[in-house]
């Protein structure tokens, strides 16, 4: 069983390094901060304590998953793993600087993934020698408990590379989906509506914060509502994504970011780790009340929902991913109720298409416009499965 290196120990890292340990591995977590080895290792031990104590597992098993896991400073101490996954900051600069000190680190045949949300991996890539043995595997956060893995090979990655990888991962019990080296890859991609719609609809003044996620939670059956959502998240951390994206699409209208997250951002409205956001967090405050009523709720779940669904079914025009991987990424990787494309068959897929004309016809914007392969599996009567 090979030997695997994570680079960080932040909550990412740390992740994936219990991850690996469960599965058996010998593992090294590194970071240049003792402070943050120190957290991760406590933090490890306090989870151990809590799956003991549930009976998940004996205490024979737990001291085994916490003493596979080394803990250093030293990136050289990665010489001889068969895998290093990289979790640090989404920082492209950064991130290609480290992948070359890798390269000088461990063996040939050594496989350098990195866990990056948003950057390309071809460029980090073309950083090292042989950027062939260079790839994505993006994990969702927490770790240990989200099932989904994205794969995403770079131009340059090998097919060997990508099956090795795959493999790998999948023996760790995860749920893997093979996607295209583009912005967001399946998920941060499919996603953007579920945000940036939710706050056209607020800032159009159709309904408040908390009328938008009882509508998606209670009437579409979402675990939270995008508000609530971002602020678990990190208003700070959603809105860089989504500049992010938008950037990398060239500027397409239909990932644009929002002024009202923005301004939230600049104010240090975070969400739950800065005490406000959308809601305040503040000892005592009250959740506000949504205004429940059913139809309007199911115009505003209607109106994000096939934004979702468009978006989904371009990433299958555009072979980001196959129709499985696309619906497969979707609930298990941010817990959606249903698969987006399935629930398109669910509503007729000319259902869809007529909603998004009638947006894109009184709205006159290019974010609303419908992808061609959803007018074309309509005009020839097709569904998705």
């Amino acid at each position: 069983m090979i030997k695997v290196g994570i680079l960080g120990a932040g909550s990412m890292g740390s992740g994936i390094a219990q991850v690996a340990s469960q599965s058996g591995h010998e593992v090294v977590l590194a970071d240049t901060n003792q402070e943050a080895l120190d957290k991760a290792k406590a933090k490890l031990a306090k989870i151990m304590a809590r799956l003991v104590e549930k009976g998940k597992f004996g205490q024979d098993v737990a001291d085994g998953i916490q003493n596979r896991i080394s803990y250093s400073t030293d990136m050289a101490d990665f010489a001889g793993s068969g895998m290093v996954i990289e979790a640090i900051i989404e920082n492209l600069d950064i991130k290609k600087k480290v992948f070359k000190t890798l390269e000088n680190i461990v063996g040939d045949d050594c496989i350098l993934a990195t866990n990056t949300s948003s950057l390309s991996v071809a460029s980090i890539a073309a950083a090292v020698e042989n950027s062939e043995r260079v790839i994505g595997v993006h994990f969702f956060n927490p770790a240990p408990l989200m099932p989904l893995v994205e794969i995403i090979p770079a131009v340059q990655t090998s097919a060997a590379t990508t099956k090795t990888s795959r493999d790998l991962v999948d023996s760790w019990k995860k749920v893997t989906v093979l996607a295209k080296d583009t912005p967001g890859f399946i998920v941060n991609r499919v996603a953007r509506p579920f945000y940036g719609e939710a706050l056209k609809i607020y800032e159009e003044g159709v309904a408040d914060f908390a009328t938008i996620d009882w509508a998606m939670t209670e009437l579409g059956g979402f675990r939270m509502g995008p508000f609530t959502l971002m602020d678990y998240i990190g208003n700070d951390i959603n809105y860089t994504v989504t500049e992010t994206v938008f950037a990398a699409f060239y500027y397409d209208p239909r990932y644009k970011p929002s002024f009202t997250q923005k301004r939230h951002s600049e104010a240090g409205w975070y969400g739950r780790k800065s005490g406000r956001g959308y809601y305040s967090y503040a000892e005592g405050a009250e959740m506000p009340e949504a205004n429940k009523n059913e139809e309007q709720g199911k115009e505003i779940l209607n109106r994000i929902l096939v934004m979702l669904i468009n978006e989904a079914v371009d990433a299958v025009f555009l072979n980001i991913a196959s129709p499985e991987d696309v619906d497969l990424a979707m609930t298990k990787g941010v817990n959606y109720p249903k698969g987006l494309l399935s629930w398109a068959n669910e509503l007729g897929l000319d259902n869809v298409l007529m909603h998004l004309d009638h947006l894109h016809q009184e709205y006159g914007e290019d974010r609303y416009r419908p992808s061609v392969l959803l007018r074309r599996m309509v005009r020839e009567g097709k569904t998705f499965f």
